[in-house]
């Protein structure tokens, strides 16, 4: 991608985050959103999130790919990787050759490298002293993520962390927890949606939810709203 195109992209993905700002907006979407904008503009492979539940635990909340989701899900069982030394510290993590990996993340190691991952870079979604999860950067080729993608991509994670922290969210601690929850939940109905519709027209689960999410943006409705009706055979896509 050229830089005029990667500028154009990242304006472009930049309204679009902000457009979802707005009363009652579906957090699974904005974050979907990110990491789809992060795949298509930057120079990595795979992108997901890990969001942080009420009992301050990471759940995955939003990936671009089933293989990205395994690696993050491999990566919350051995309670070891790259997101959660993000998540805990606050900092970026820079890992340029997953194979050099801590011995501690050895299972990570083991599934990314399985699902064709060499490198990874964490950054956190945090807005001053908090931090609510972590956006995962996945690259199927050794070393470096580039300087410029690095600012894009930490650009985009601090507008998504401030849509959902809202001014009057910092203040009122309970509604954070409450709207990270919901969006947690959410995502739970999107899966079992996803396995439906892929079980129905024999696809895969990654097309299974560009159909969902494709439904609901065309008749403006909520993801989670749509999912809920097809996983209760309310709505068939």
């Amino acid at each position: 991608m050229s830089e005029q195109q990667q500028d154009r992209d990242f304006f472009e993905t930049f309204a679009t985050l902000a457009d979802t700002l707005v009363a009652g907006f579906d957090v699974v979407d904005l974050l979907q959103t990110l990491v789809e904008s992060c795949e298509r503009m930057l120079d990595i492979s795979a992108a997901g999130i890990l969001l942080m539940n009420e009992e301050g635990d990471l759940e995955v909340v939003a990936s671009t790919s089933e293989a990205a989701r395994l690696v993050e899900l491999m990566q919350l069982s051995a309670e070891s990787g790259p997101c959660i030394v993000s998540f805990t510290s606050g900092q970026v993590v820079s890992v340029p050759d997953i194979r050099e990996s801590p011995p501690e993340w050895a299972r990570y190691r083991e599934s990314a490298l399985e699902q064709g991952f060499a490198s990874v870079y964490a950054i956190p979604l945090r807005l001053r002293e908090t931090t609510i999860g972590a956006l995962n950067l996945l690259r199927s080729a050794v070393g470096e993520l580039d300087s410029t993608d690095i600012r894009i991509a930490t650009a985009l994670a601090d507008v998504a962390t401030i849509g959902i922290l809202h001014e009057r969210a910092i203040v009122e601690s309970g509604r954070v927890r409450e709207q990270l929850s919901q969006a947690l939940q959410s995502r739970i109905v999107i899966e079992q949606a996803k396995g439906v519709i892929s079980h129905l027209h024999s696809i895969s689960t990654d097309d299974a939810f560009t159909v969902l999410r494709s439904y609901a943006r065309s008749h403006r409705l909520l993801l989670s709203d749509v999912a809920y009706r097809v996983v209760t055979r309310e709505l068939e896509v």
